[in-house]
């Protein structure tokens, strides 16, 4: 899957990740709430993790699914307080009373269609309320080993053979 635009490579990433690309290209209709890259790149901030992190993370699938919704809803189609079942099983909710809101996110642009339902472009990504952060394992790093001794630099090292020599015989 390609994006039309730069400014949606990393939910590209994300939706190949998921192995959800081919549910998405299927018959729908569906209607996709697509974060931009500044979206995902401000949840990033903000859970203080990276690209490579989130797209390993245990419930990447779960976030995408909470960005669709089955079936072809376009803007005239949206009143306030509609709620909206995603194909994660929850629910977004609309708010319509200063532009036009899922959930915390702002549509910055709406009704951009598609062969197979629509998409509204979202200012922020939606975070289900099950969503954990999963911090990566800590790496333990082992203490550096104690230098070797003067002696064991000596001996191993056929540069020193007759100081080595010297003092073995001292």
């Amino acid at each position: 899957m390609r994006s039309a635009s730069d400014d949606f490579s990393i939910l590209v990433a994300a939706l190949q990740k998921a192995d959800l690309v081919g549910a998405l290209q299927g018959d729908g209709p569906f209607t996709v709430f697509a974060p931009t890259n500044a979206a995902f790149e401000k949840l990033l901030k903000e859970l203080n993790i990276s690209a490579a992190d989130l797209l390993a993370h245990p419930q990447l699938k779960d976030v995408l699914l909470y960005h669709v919704v089955s079936g072809k809803v376009m803007s005239t189609d949206l009143s306030n307080g509609l709620e909206a079942k995603t194909l994660k099983g929850d629910n977004v909710k609309v708010d319509l009373s200063a532009g036009v809101k899922i959930n915390n996110s702002t549509v910055t642009t709406a009704d951009v269609a598609a062969s197979n339902g629509v998409i509204h472009i979202i200012d922020t990504v939606l975070v289900p309320a099950d969503f954990k952060l999963v911090q990566a394992p800590v790496e333990v790093k082992p203490e550096p080993a104690m230098p070797k001794t003067v002696v064991d630099i000596a001996l191993a090292n056929k540069d020193f053979s007759i100081l080595v020599a010297a003092l073995q015989k001292a």
